[in-house]
């Protein structure tokens, strides 16, 4: 009887030792596939030895952020761990329960991605995935540029007639919009017949909100912000009209192919693939595409990356990340993967498995696996910026999106897009 009890009280143990089951939900694609990964790590080893058991749920993309916050709107418990994004962050705060105490050292990250993670003074997310923008270009024209004389007297000629300054060509690094809009001009056949490719550029000019994310950093490049000294939504500004002209200007001069007002990431990622745009600024995410030969076969080798241009680069970031559910009832045991996930040794892993952590060492050191990640390291460090983690930054965007491409197709002037983005917002932030 003395050992059928001992028996049981083994068995009761041990069932109480695995019994803690954390429910992560994530969206599928290479950020769930890198953090599998993780968690097997973590299933197999340190979670084992706690009794804690991650398990991924994966919600499909279409409708993800409804469907989480479904689960979240009705206090559900049946998830613990829950995806979030900067552009979102303060939609879903208050579901959330800050990360105090929380076992995270802060100068393992970048700063600008833990800013991203963060709302009314809270970090509430853990940063896996950073992006960011590059100004990619074709850096064999731009060296032929730099060396060939007549070449240059024909920039010279083209900046004067267009840009009402004589410019000489220099490296992308030292770049005003001046000089961008110049290399638009340059290699547009429409103005040097000699140009090698159609098109100076091409932009993302589709209503759509990740485009304006785009458009964004050349407002803030421009010295320009969504939110003034005071807090108050400022759009109405000198920055915000040459931002806005600019784009138009390159629309309505041809630099750009035919169709733009329906391009995003993947139309814009075809036309620089097909040798026949110069240079675009695009998101970080698209390196590996346009760099890999059988995806790329025209340009792979000819890609070059530099930051957006000055007078002060700028470029958007956001993360992605994973946070804590209040309406867990199994904290202490998420909470415990989530410091071990917040440590160099888990980024380390999620990095060589696929995911892009903003954590500076790691990014500098796979530079010989991945030639991007030592300059997301340096530009998110540098030049980044987060518009804002308030609940309404998603709806800010569809109201910019909306009124920016009325103007560039033509349909209404920029002061009245300007002052109708100024009234919507200010009525939503009310």
């Amino acid at each position: 009887m003395k050992r059928l009890l001992t028996v049981l009280a083994l068995m009761i143990a041990l069932l109480a030792f695995s019994a803690v089951k954390v429910a992560m939900v994530y969206w599928p694609g290479p950020e769930s596939e890198a953090m599998q990964k993780v968690v097997s790590y973590w299933n197999s080893g340190p979670g084992r030895q706690l009794g804690i058991e991650v398990e991924i749920i994966n919600f499909s993309r279409e409708g993800f952020w409804e469907k989480q916050e479904t689960l979240l709107n009705a206090r559900s418990s049946s998830v613990d761990i829950v995806f979030v994004a900067t552009y979102i962050m303060g939609r879903l705060a208050p579901h959330l329960v800050p990360l105090e105490g929380f076992d995270l050292k802060p100068e393992v990250f970048i700063a600008s991605a833990l800013e991203s993670m963060s709302y009314e003074g809270f970090l509430y997310g853990l940063p896996l995935d950073v992006s960011n923008h590059f100004l990619y270009y074709r850096k064999d024209l731009l060296d032929r540029l730099l060396s060939d004389q007549a070449w240059q007297s024909r920039y010279a000629e083209l900046s004067q007639r267009y840009v009402g300054r004589k410019l000489s060509p220099k490296r992308p690094e030292e770049w005003t919009w001046d000089d961008y809009k110049a290399m638009a001009i340059f290699f547009t056949k429409r103005y040097n017949p000699d140009s090698p490719t159609a098109y100076g550029n091409v932009l993302q000019m589709k209503n759509l909100v990740y485009n304006i994310m785009i458009w964004n950093d050349v407002l803030w490049s421009m010295g320009g912000q969504w939110f003034d000294s005071e807090g108050k939504f400022n759009i109405n500004t000198e920055p915000a009209r040459k931002a806005a002209s600019l784009f138009k200007d390159l629309y309505d001069m041809g630099t750009v192919p035919p169709g733009v007002t329906t391009y995003e990431f993947g139309e814009a990622n075809e036309a620089f693939k097909s040798g026949n745009v110069f240079m675009m600024m695009q998101w970080s995410a698209a390196y590996n595409i346009l760099t890999d030969k059988t995806q790329s076969p025209l340009i792979y080798d000819k890609v070059g990356i530099a930051p957006i241009p000055g007078p002060r680069p700028s470029t958007h970031v956001h993360s992605l990340g994973v946070a804590l559910s209040k309406y867990s009832k199994k904290k202490d045991a998420a909470l415990k993967f989530l410091s071990f996930l917040a440590t160099e040794q888990a980024m380390k892993m999620y990095a060589e498995n696929g995911g892009i952590p903003p954590v500076e060492t790691i990014l500098k050191a796979m530079g010989d696996r991945r030639p991007e990640f030592p300059l997301i390291a340096d530009h998110v460090k540098k030049y980044g910026y987060v518009e804002s983690t308030a609940a309404h930054t998603m709806a800010i965007l569809e109201i910019m999106s909306n009124k920016l491409t009325a103007y560039w197709t033509g349909q209404i002037q920029l002061e009245v897009a300007l002052q109708e983005i100024q009234k919507e917002c200010e009525a939503l932030l009310k």
